[in-house]
């Protein structure tokens, strides 16, 4: 019988342990480690709070992490109370999949000042991860800049922008929530190194930005390629395309209408954050584009920042011990394998690149290549205890674990604690959480 440790319990993880279900029935024990007390990863502090349908697919890990074979394990950092080696001496194969939590750095002067933030954290502020709830953006300003041209800059811009009644049926902390609705913001503009045909943007989330009570999307036509030139991309980005094209026909007396303006600036690549403790201004280098790459012209121009979240990609945590790729940021892996019995999948394999749903496969594919590994007598010679002795080692370190019935009653005071139209009111710090699990 394997025994499987798989360190995170987002979407990779999940899917991961689902796989391993579905290769072994019930011939398999796998135990999945979280350092927060709480399951699902990014589905609950990295997805927009107004995307609760796509936060739907927790379900299906429920379903997963409810049966006998599956086991949470949190409240437990591995590197800290337990470190890999050691879960490798207990368990016939360790799966990193961690993500990729890290803010990737824009490397520009003036990054260090007040109020300039990476997405991750910005992101994790406004989700309620323990980590950075209480960051306290300074919204006060008119102007925020947001750098970066996929999903993720999207949804902050989004978030920025909306009233209080747009945020019903979301699960924003309240504290996030209050510092929105009263902040001062009347532009937001988006940063972008390239052009409309290098965008990262999917169609439905562009079409949101169209659909805000207070706010009004802008680009300007200048911008935008011959539309014959749309022919020549693939469906999805010549669908996001057309909707940029859809903004650049709003009318102006449409835009003096909305109290907010979010400006696309295309071509626009930041050089640098100005200001004198806090930031006051990002400076941008014009680009043209060449053979896909954005070269800089010369022509620089400053834009207002009172708030800057750079949305520029993320990083995996290295792990001592752990070969990392520093350069692409996540673990150095070939398919997956690490080293003998040491694998990683999802983001922590790949880099932050697909959707949740790419970690379906992902997760399926590592748990054949465990499977072959086994079969090829690289892994079980020697019987491992698994959870056994991870339970053992539990009570020599006295060490807090969380299941996931545990998890299960957090929840349910989340949801008693939940303001109305909302599924839940997070806890924002681990030692609530363990609280209301207890």
């Amino acid at each position: 019988m394997p025994h499987i440790a798989i360190i995170g319990s987002g979407p990779a993880g999940y899917y991961t342990a689902e796989a391993a279900q579905k290769q072994w029935g019930d011939d398999v024990r796998v135990d999945v480690f979280d350092q927060l007390p709480v399951p699902y990863g990014l589905i609950r502090t990295g997805v927009a709070p107004d995307h609760q349908s796509i936060k739907g697919v927790s379900r299906r890990y429920e379903k997963t992490a409810l049966t006998e074979n599956v086991r949470f394990v949190g409240n437990v950092t591995v590197g800290k109370d337990v470190s890999v080696a050691e879960l490798q001496q207990l368990y016939d194969a360790v799966v990193l999949a961690t993500g990729a939590p890290n803010d990737k750095m824009l490397g520009l002067p003036g990054e260090d000042l007040a109020n300039v933030y990476g997405s991750a954290s910005f992101v994790g502020w406004y989700n309620g991860h323990p980590e950075f709830a209480r960051l306290d953006p300074d919204l006060s300003g008119k102007h925020a800049v947001v750098i970066g041209m996929g999903n993720v800059a999207l949804d902050v811009a989004r978030i920025l922008a909306k009233t209080e009644t747009e945020f019903s049926g979301s699960d924003i902390v309240g504290h996030a929530l209050q510092k929105l609705i009263n902040s001062g913001i009347e532009k937001i503009t988006i940063l972008g190194r390239r052009g409309p045909h290098q965008i990262m943007m999917t169609p439905k989330e562009l079409g949101e930005l169209g659909n805000l009570e207070r706010a009004s999307p802008r680009v300007d036509r200048s911008d935008l390629p011959d539309e014959a030139e749309d022919a020549l991309l693939e469906p999805g980005l010549r669908k996001s395309v057309t909707q940029l094209r859809s903004f650049a026909a709003i009318p102006e007396d449409m835009h003096a209408e909305k109290k907010i303006e979010i400006e696309f600036d295309f071509f626009a690549s930041p050089v640098a954050m100005e200001g004198s403790g806090k930031v006051e201004s990002v400076r941008v280098e014009r680009t043209e584009v060449k053979a896909g790459r954005a070269v800089r012209t010369g022509e620089s121009y400053s834009i207002p920042a009172d708030v800057v979240v750079a949305c520029i990609g993320y990083r995996t945590s290295p792990i001592t011990g752990v070969p990392f790729d520093d350069r692409a940021g996540r673990f150095a892996n070939d398919e997956g394998r690490i080293l003998t019995g040491l694998y990683c999948v999802g983001w922590a394999r790949r880099g932050p690149s697909g959707t949740i749903g790419t970690n379906r496969p992902d997760g399926f594919g590592l748990i054949e290549k465990i499977a072959e590994d086994i079969d090829a007598g690289l892994l079980g010679p020697a019987k491992r205890k698994g959870r056994s002795g991870f339970d053992e080692l539990v009570k020599e370190r006295g060490l807090d674990v969380v299941t996931f019935q545990d998890w299960k009653k957090i929840e349910e005071a989340e949801a008693a604690a939940a303001r109305e139209g909302s599924p839940r009111e997070k806890f924002i710090d681990i030692e609530a959480m363990i609280s209301a699990a207890n």
